[in-house]
């Protein structure tokens, strides 16, 4: 693995079905739709899972408000590759890192390498996630159980952990939850419930770091077209009438179900 100081030659491989936002057909719509400001002009944001989906709306939109941006992603390398320049489009320093958000020691040093890279931190969008439809909570194995908690709520404080020592008065977190946390998705058990937990940490979190002066939030969409769901985290008979209803599978991203597929770099190397 070689790295330069905005990007790395990944050593991680993807096989089985193809999980791209490129690939996806019909394609998503996630560009800004209005000028920036320079709301975030000498901000540096964190953002997970923003190769594609919400995080790369987001990581490009904190772009063109003037923030440096690093993109933290599983192994699509390709739509990795694209939010990166997408952000330097806009004028941003950005670099792009993968792995297992859901280790610990990768946590760690992710935080360690933005850290290095733009001499601080002041944003953490916890975005990444994955989901498995099962309709009957009989057919959640325990190895299923334990990795979508490890990636969807363990990840998030691991990150926030490694973070806080680098957060500071006006600093900001914002978590990724999900309308399913509010009504419930009979196919989504496991997933449903980390939003559940999400929300909970989030509130919990916004109180203990309230008189710091940082500000902790979560947002919770419903139904978004991003690889995660064609890719495995919804039934078919849902991806018939995707977005149709309310009461749908929550937030995408593309961290999902495959992610045993991939092999991970033991470290992330120093620029």
């Amino acid at each position: 693995m070689t790295m330069t100081s905005d990007t790395h030659e990944p050593m991680i491989h993807e096989d089985a079905l193809p999980g791209h936002e490129s690939e996806l057909q019909p394609k998503p719509d996630w560009e800004p739709r209005y000028p920036g400001s320079g709301r975030l002009e000498g901000k540096t944001a964190l953002i997970t899972g923003a190769d594609s989906g919400i995080g790369r709306a987001t990581a490009v939109l904190f772009a063109r408000e003037g923030a440096n941006v690093a993109i933290a992603y599983l192994c699509e390398h390709d739509d990795a590759e694209k939010t990166r320049k997408l952000c330097e489009a806009e004028g941003a320093r950005a670099i792009a890192v993968a792995g297992d958000l859901g280790e610990k020691d990768f946590a760690d040093e992710l935080v360690a390498k933005v850290v290095d890279t733009f001499g601080g931190l002041d944003i953490l969008v916890n975005n990444a996630g994955e989901q498995h439809p099962d309709k009957d909570i009989r057919d959640i194995t325990e190895e299923q159980l334990r990795r979508t908690f490890q990636t969807n709520i363990f990840s998030m404080f691991f990150l926030t952990q490694a973070a806080r020592p680098h957060l500071k008065k006006g600093s900001a977190i914002i978590n990724c939850t999900s309308i399913t946390n509010y009504q419930g998705s009979k196919e989504l058990l496991d997933y449903s419930s980390t939003k559940g937990a999400i929300t909970a940490f989030t509130r919990s979190l916004s109180e203990n770091l309230i008189e710091d002066g940082i500000r902790v939030n979560g947002v919770a969409p419903g139904p978004i077209w991003t690889p995660l769901n064609p890719m495995g985290g919804a039934s078919p008979e849902k991806l018939k009438t995707f977005g149709k209803t309310r009461r749908w599978a929550g937030p995408a991203s593309p961290t999902r179900s495959r992610r045993r597929s991939c092999s991970w770099p033991a470290r992330i190397p120093a620029t």
